[in-house]
């Protein structure tokens, strides 16, 4: 039976509960113990699948076809654990099923009301797989006192008191604001949050306090008398260079003594850090540096494209440099030349996105990589667009563009060299969609075959003609433009098993090009990096030596 730890946040938001939950999780996993990472979100959406980007940052999509919040993302990146769609849940889907069970008569005609049939439904989703693990982290999206998140905290105090005593904890995640005027850490903020959560039944075991300062022996002292924890239990959580040094810190400050003290586990296995001491060394002792450009539309929010992000470090991580990122608008350069915008890069990436905007800067973000042989790496949108530049440019194809874009205007412009995916196979059953169907949940998602050519660049890179990637799109390359693109010298080299739905694109006459329709960047840990991020950064090495 799992044990629960219950994380949630005060004061402000943002002050890092998913990495708190995430170094946690591996430093439990560090002493030889079992975990499972949760997070519930208060918001009203079913899933952040139809959320802007710039609302809410990236979506992470699951094995299993699962939209959820990018925290899962520090969850599998930290802990190698991969996510589940069980793993993630929200005000909206909570809502939703439990309407659904009211409009089928489940309830035998009760009114239905917040408490007991939403906390009950909150409930049931904290119980599935408690039997699998030894530890469930879960984490509460939001802070104490937000009213959309007034069932979850409910559901959670409920949760813990039906559990035998000692089975749950709570740990709490505040801010320790400094004073520069006086000189001081205050801790009322914290007292405040504390008691807002103790109002409503919650008494935290654990406080982690962010503060930009060390925390005095004397206040540590303070806020452990009036919140009534164990001084040991208060934690401190500073800022780092890179948040892959939290395990190390978190370690450092006891946080995961103190949860194995709350739980009255003596003697507590030793950690076992090599790996993360590993990590630390290839962050801190980088033997160079590459410079790659980003060339996204959703650049003003770097959350958009945190995986990508990420897994550009393990890749600087795997050949020992460290990777300097530029964020550049694909907008700039819809109307003029890319030459100024992306010279002086060592290699380039093209993320997803959806939408005609900025559509045309990513194409020829793609067409300055090929002519300049600068290595490229076209992420879903980022091979389509690869894909329109080369049959435009090099395959005849003058009006070669996208159903997505004709979609969205209204009216039909182009050549549709990348159509709206109408049917495709799902395990053992074909999977059917049409152009209006709703947005939420209905496009090509999670973890699918692909078949490598035998040969290519990226059988070399994979190690294998066989992989399993995960895919979040609506739109794929038509098949049917393949013997005129691959006549231009960009090959087909990976394939769905069924040979209709094209996975990867890369041009043989380049160092190193190469587009992919999923998206690698969902499965890159700082401590088993991507191939394809591997490769992309050692090809960038490659580029800057000849600079």
């Amino acid at each position: 039976m799992a044990r629960f730890i219950f994380i949630t946040g005060g004061v402000v938001s943002s002050l890092g509960k998913g990495l708190a939950s995430a170094a946690l999780g591996a430093l439990l996993q560090a002493r030889g113990f079992s975990v499972r990472l949760r997070k519930l979100d208060p918001y009203l959406n079913v899933d952040p699948g139809t959320m802007s980007p710039f609302e809410h940052g990236e979506v992470f999509v699951t094995d299993d076809g699962a939209e959820t919040d990018l925290d899962l993302g520090h969850y599998e990146r930290f802990t190698g654990v991969p996510a589940r769609k069980t793993d993630s849940v929200s005000s909206g889907r909570i809502y939703s099923n439990v309407l659904e069970k009211e409009r089928r008569g489940d309830y035998l005609g009760k009114t239905i009301q917040v408490v007991p049939h939403v906390t009950n439904e909150i409930k049931e989703f904290l119980k599935i797989g408690e039997d699998e693990v030894d530890f469930m982290l879960c984490e509460i999206g939001g802070t104490v006192g937000d009213i959309e998140g007034l069932p979850f905290f409910e559901a959670i105090r409920q949760f813990a008191h039906d559990k035998v005593r000692g089975q749950c904890i709570f740990m709490h995640l505040t801010l320790l604001p400094y004073l520069a005027a006086s000189g001081e850490l205050k801790t009322k903020p914290t007292q405040h949050s504390v008691k807002e959560l103790q109002s409503i039944g919650i008494a935290p075991d654990i406080l982690v306090c962010r503060s930009e300062q060390p925390i005095p022996e004397k206040e540590r002292e303070k806020i452990a008398l009036f919140c009534n924890v164990r001084k040991e239990a208060v934690v401190a959580a500073y800022d780092l260079k890179s948040i892959y040094e939290a395990p190390l810190a978190y370690h450092e400050q006891g946080l995961d003594q103190a949860v194995l003290d709350a739980f009255n586990i003596s003697p507590a296995p030793a950690p076992k850090l090599d790996m993360w001491h590993d990590v630390y060394d290839r962050i801190h002792n980088p033997e160079g540096h590459v410079k790659i450009a980003i060339v996204g539309k959703y650049t003003q929010l770097e959350d958009a494209y945190k995986s990508i992000a990420e897994a550009l470090t393990h890749g600087g991580m795997a050949n020992r440099v460290k990777v300097k990122i530029e964020w550049v608008d694909a907008e700039l350069f819809d109307r003029e030349d890319a030459a100024p915008y992306l010279e002086g890069f060592h290699a380039i990436l093209v993320p997803g996105g959806f939408g005609e905007r900025g559509t045309e800067g990513k194409i020829k973000a793609a067409q300055f990589a090929r002519e300049k042989k600068i290595p490229y790496l076209g992420i879903c949108l980022g091979m389509q667009m690869a894909v329109i530049e080369a049959a435009r440019n090099t395959a005849g194809l003058d009006k070669a563009g996208s159903e997505e874009f004709d979609h969205e205007a209204g009216q039909k412009r182009f050549e549709p060299v990348v159509y709206h995916l109408k049917e495709w196979v799902q395990g053992n059953h074909m999977v059917a969609r049409k152009a209006d169907d709703d947005k939420g949940g209905t496009m090509r998602l999670g973890a699918y075959d692909a078949v490598l050519t035998e040969g290519s660049k990226v059988a070399g890179i994979y190690g294998t003609t066989s992989i399993e990637e995960r895919h979040r799109h609506r739109y794929e390359v038509d098949i049917k433009y393949r013997d005129r693109l691959e006549k231009a010298g960009l090959k087909f080299s990976g394939m769905s098993p069924d040979g209709k739905l094209p996975e990867i694109v890369e041009w043989e006459d380049h160092p190193w090009f190469i587009g992919v329709q999923f998206h690698p960047e969902l499965k890159s840990k700082p401590f088993a990096p991507h191939p394809l991020f591997a490769d992309f950064v050692r090809a960038a090495v490659e580029t800057s030596r000849l600079v």
